[in-house]
């Protein structure tokens, strides 16, 4: 990123950082923020901020480890530019005041050598320690790096209205480079950043943006036309849109969430993709009475559970930094009443999916585990065996278990079951 830079460039930064370092809300939320208080920054400048501050957001344990506990958020910023993106004294002197320049000269020399497994992984020493002792240390640090480096850009078509090679041969028409998704065979990847809101296939609900780990989820609920299926936790519908294409729009398919703002973002992509099976309901919790109201009903139910999100690092580097271990203790909680209250809503010889984007066994495995043994009544199902009828060639085990170092995917874990008829 060495191209030259101004003054108010590293001055927006500074700021937009300091606002993101509270911890108080996700870091894009707060950045969207920013730039719309801040209407003289550029897009120009906007691309310089926000590559700045994910940037310290990924690798926040050492550069504070470098530039020193209780520093201004523009001196981390200055430590990054110096430190990791390779910016000389000279070209930042201009913008620098004495004390500044006399700082950087001895940060620029300073030697740091990362000491704990935290420091290693630029990850809270919890949260690196979860992961070494699931993974163990050297894989739990070859993780870590896959985490911290940004995420391609995955699109999914929509069935219903097109086809993988369609769009596949339009952007090669328009000169844009993409690829055809590893796994999931609705799946586009782009290497490179595309402005894609405007872009005449997404304004027609040709496609949308949904990482392609994230689209195996729905082959492995794959609901089949004029069933009834419920999407548990469907948040802004991203999960929703592709189970209604693979109903194709007939059946009912009823999208629960407690989040009224999260239903309302699902409304306009719903109508532009041309679902018109699909029933948003605001619940306040698991067991409220629209839940209850379809007990035994339902032919397939996906448990997108709330979670932590550290599979999505390379997306939302600020979680990492946002969670805690009270936090994820609390989660388990959540996810185990919220499974045990989905499943109900499944009929015999019915299929349920639990699904989470974190890597750590105590929302995953341990969740799933402790399910069925409480829960006779369902059965494992194989993931592997599952994603083959739908000619999706990936062997994870019983389990799905994705991460960006082995599948070049946000990390999702998934467990296909079956209510006994």
């Amino acid at each position: 990123m060495t191209t030259q830079i101004t003054n108010s460039q590293l001055d927006a930064a500074g700021e937009a950082l300091q606002d993101v370092l509270r911890f108080e809300y996700p870091a894009d939320t707060v950045l969207s923020g920013f730039f719309r208080m801040n209407r003289g920054v550029g897009a120009r400048d906007r691309t310089f901020v926000a590559e700045v501050v994910y940037g310290v957001l990924r690798n926040y344990r050492q550069i504070m480890a470098i530039a020193g506990e209780g520093v201004r958020a523009r001196k981390l910023v200055l430590t990054w530019l110096v430190r990791h993106e390779g910016y000389s004294l000279r070209q930042l002197e201009s913008m620098l005041s004495r004390g500044e320049e006399e700082w950087l000269e001895q940060l620029k020399a300073k030697t740091y050598k990362p000491g704990t497994i935290g420091e290693k992984t630029n990850m809270p020493d919890w949260l690196a320690s979860r992961l070494s002792s699931q993974y163990g240390s050297t894989r739990a640090q070859q993780l870590a790096v896959a985490l911290n480096r940004p995420a391609p850009l995955d699109i999914r078509v929509n069935p219903m209205t097109t086809d993988r090679d369609t769009v596949l041969a339009r952007f090669e028409q328009e000169g844009v480079a993409a690829q055809a998704g590893k796994y999931s065979p609705l799946c586009i990847r782009f290497e490179g950043k595309l402005a894609l809101q405007r872009h005449p296939l997404f304004e027609e609900g040709g496609i949308e943006v949904q990482d392609e780990g994230s689209q195996l989820l729905g082959f492995l609920l794959a609901p089949k036309r004029g069933e009834m299926v419920t999407d548990f936790c469907a948040g802004a519908g991203g999960k929703t849109l592709l189970l209604g294409a693979l109903m194709r729009s007939t059946g009912r398919l009823y999208a629960f969430d407690v989040s009224e703002k999260r239903l309302a973002k699902a409304k306009p992509r719903l109508a532009r993709a041309g679902l018109s099976n699909v029933h948003p309901a605001v619940i306040a919790h698991e067991n409220d009475i629209r839940v209850k109201r379809l007990a035994g009903k339902m032919d397939r139910v996906l448990v997108d559970a709330p979670c932590s999100g550290f599979g999505t690092l390379r997306r939302n580097p600020d979680l990492k930094w946002r969670q805690t271990e009270a936090g994820v203790l609390e989660l388990t909680q959540k996810q185990a009443a919220i499974l045990a209250a989905a499943s109900r809503l499944v009929k015999p010889g019915g299929r349920l999916v639990y699904a989470t984007c974190s890597l750590l066994a105590a929302e995953n495995d341990q969740i799933v585990d402790a399910f069925l043994a409480a829960h006779p009544e369902f059965k494992q199902i194989s993931a592997a065996e599952v994603l083959k009828q739908a000619k999706i060639e990936l062997d994870t085990g019983e389990r799905l278990t994705l991460n960006p170092l082995d599948h070049g995917t946000d990390g999702f874990f998934a467990a296909v079951m079956e209510r006994l008829p």
